[in-house]
């Protein structure tokens, strides 16, 4: 074996093209040709004198011996990034990039704003902000920390729990003076619903009443939407009324462009989490912002935040 052919930059390119299972995915992403991502891929095979990855005009396939080499990789990858990481703490500078995911209108309304003033803090760091309604691989995508609403499936992630994001159905007030206004939860079935179609069960409202009494009811209408954004929108325009998280109206809520509706029954609040790639978590900028989140999240309207003591101060557990 020519070890001195075997570099970091070739580990790293041949790692993310087993994560991401495209040559071109991978060019883009380290902004070089895909040629380049190509060759170095045959000088650290040629190097090795193993076939890592077999190609194919339309497809790559990982070896068995590819497979067991980036297991390597990401450990000895890691090491070296911890030891760079190690001297940077101890320098105090808190500098490297850092790639976060988050549900896109959260981030589009609230996480953005959060993101500035952290990077206003600490000028030395740089911020890759994905914005998707989608579960990412976060280890595949290459992605440190992601913010996530709703209910998790176990993974090897590590989760910290922020808070609990408040519901509430809402519609404009013109909508309410030409339709009127519910008085119970029946009343939603003469009415407009606004829908979102990547939310299942949403042709059912349960709601909890002033008693505490369970209230499932049928909920119609002809518009169903996809993103939280065009929701938003839907409310305003009048097209109807609809549950939705209290920060994604907030202000037409405070500007009284909407008006909440059956405000003495309530929705059940959706969890708010964030999801650390474990091999990221000590990671020193990484833990700056994990520490920053969770202590902003409760500038968000309708975030509530659990009360500080020593269930709080579990922040990084396993998700399992």
């Amino acid at each position: 074996m020519d070890q001195s052919s075997v570099t970091l930059e070739r580990m790293r390119c041949f790692v993310r093209v087993v994560e991401r299972v495209s040559l071109s995915a991978v060019a883009r992403e380290l902004g070089i040709g895909q040629s380049t991502v190509t060759r170095q891929l045959r000088e650290l095979e040629a190097a090795l004198g193993i076939r890592l990855i077999s190609r194919t005009t339309r497809r790559l396939a990982v070896t068995d011996e590819g497979r067991r080499y980036y297991a390597d990789c990401l450990e000895i990858l890691r090491r070296v990034e911890r030891a760079g990481e190690a001297v940077r703490d101890r320098s105090s500078a808190a500098e490297g990039r850092i790639r976060i995911s988050c549900t896109a209108a959260l981030g589009v309304l609230h996480v953005t704003r959060l993101v500035f003033a952290f990077q206003d803090r600490h000028p030395g760091i740089e911020i890759d902000l994905g914005l998707t309604d989608e579960r990412i691989d976060l280890v595949r995508e290459g992605v440190d920390l992601a913010l996530r609403l709703g209910p998790l499936a176990d993974s090897a992630l590590r989760l910290r729990t922020l808070g609990q994001s408040g519901r509430l159905l809402v519609a404009a007030p013109g909508y309410l003076a030409a339709r009127g206004r519910p008085r119970v939860p029946e009343d939603l079935a003469e009415h407009e619903g606004v829908r979102m179609t990547n939310v299942a069960g949403s042709d059912t409202l349960v709601l909890a009443g002033p008693d505490g009494a369970r209230h499932a009811v049928a909920f119609g209408g002809r518009l169903r939407v996809d993103h939280g954004l065009a929701a938003r929108e839907a409310f305003v325009a009048g097209r109807g009324i609809g549950p939705t998280h209290h920060w994604l109206v907030a202000d037409h809520l405070a500007a009284g462009r909407l008006e909440q509706v059956l405000p003495e029954y309530r929705l059940s609040a959706v969890p708010l989490s964030l999801l650390i790639v474990p091999e990221r978590a000590e990671i020193g900028r990484v833990r700056l912002l994990v520490d920053y989140l969770a202590a902003s999240v409760a500038t968000i309207p309708g975030i509530v935040t659990p009360r500080p003591g020593p269930a709080a101060r579990l922040a990084t557990t396993p998700l399992s």
